[in-house]
């Protein structure tokens, strides 16, 4: 059975009840799935869908699914990895954000498969990317 790490673009939908992703979600944790979120992302997640008109319902959904999606917290050791990982691209001619290496460096660290549309992933070979946005 397949573990998932969500990115930003994959967590915000869900606060949304009719988006098709949601829906998704929900029945994959029911077939036994797991399914993370990192500080980074559950950080850039509040404030995109605390900001929109929305806001309140947005943040009573979360409040109400967030107990499914145990939050990963890096520490020293993904830092260390994160900026290794930037410098290793950076000589290789690729730019990764700061966010986009925790990110992806948690997900290696937990051998999670990372749920994302953000195609900035797709330089680092042995991260295990899915997109569930083009289904």
């Amino acid at each position: 059975m397949t573990d998932y790490l969500l990115d930003t673009n994959h967590v915000s939908p869900l606060v949304t009840v009719s988006h098709p992703l949601r829906y998704h979600v929900l029945e994959s944790l029911n077939k036994g799935h797991m399914f993370f979120i990192s500080v980074p992302v559950l950080a850039e997640m509040l404030y995109g869908i605390g900001v929109l008109p929305r806001a309140k319902q947005n943040l009573a959904e979360w409040t109400g699914l967030k107990s499914h999606f145990p939050c990963l917290i890096p520490d020293e050791i993904d830092a260390e990895r994160a900026a290794q990982l930037q410098i290793s691209l950076r000589r290789q001619g690729w730019q990764l954000e700061t966010i986009d290496a925790l990110i992806a460096t948690i997900a290696l660290r937990y051998n999670l498969t990372l749920l994302t549309s953000d195609n900035d992933f797709k330089m680092i070979p042995e991260l295990r990317r899915e997109n569930w946005l083009q289904r």
